[in-house]
């Protein structure tokens, strides 16, 4: 998947919300969504210790929980199963490390007259880095703080329940270090895909 992909996907889902009005989601609703995420990093990530930087992708468990403060806008707090990728040094091995990427946003859910409810949002995330090891030597990496961008669409299987397919994209730019000294900074910059099951309270 690429990122004319997810261009594709929020044209979409934009053209979608041309349908007719009736609210998708009333204020005080609650949905809880559990699937899976794939993070792709962008494919150029930095300079590391004067080489390219290669950072490899990871799926893992989802969960999200999303308040309806207003007919169809919610604040949605997304959660994870840790994320584990292997970076790469001009072409060779360098370092494992797991990362959890809390983000929070606000979605607006278009209303329509069909099954299909597409939204797009907009928010933060907080990626935290942890249990790094290289053969190298000690590596750390920054945690990092960052802009979130959110499209995707529901489609409604039941009264309550919805599979849903979406996509983000994150600025996730963290500093690393190895046996203390700084070697540059990591660019990841990710889009992550998911698709999971929706349920609506």
């Amino acid at each position: 998947m690429t990122r004319q992909t997810a261009v594709l996907l929020f044209s979409t889902a934009l053209a979608a919300a041309l349908a007719g009005p009736l609210a998708a989601q009333s204020k005080g609703d609650w949905t809880v969504g559990v699937g899976f995420g794939y993070v792709v990093p962008k494919s150029d990530n930095g300079t590391l210790a004067g080489g390219a930087a290669t950072i490899g992708e990871s799926a893992r468990p989802t969960f999200t929980g999303e308040y309806f403060f207003r007919d169809n806008w919610g604040i949605e707090l997304l959660a994870a199963a840790p994320f584990k990728h292997d970076v790469n040094i001009g072409g060779a091995y360098a370092a494992t490390v797991k990362q959890l990427p809390p983000t929070l946003s606000v979605n607006y859910h278009f209303p329509t007259q069909t099954a299909f409810a597409p939204f797009v949002g907009l928010g933060l995330n907080y990626t935290t880095f942890f249990d790094e090891t290289s053969p190298l030597g000690v590596v750390r990496v920054e945690d990092s703080l960052g802009l979130a961008a959110h499209a995707g669409l529901d489609y409604a299987i039941s009264d309550r329940g919805s599979l849903r397919m979406d996509v983000r994209w994150v600025n996730i730019n963290s500093d690393v270090t190895l046996n203390g000294a700084y070697i540059g900074e990591a660019e990841i910059d990710p889009l992550v895909w998911g698709i999971s099951y929706v349920h609506r309270f």
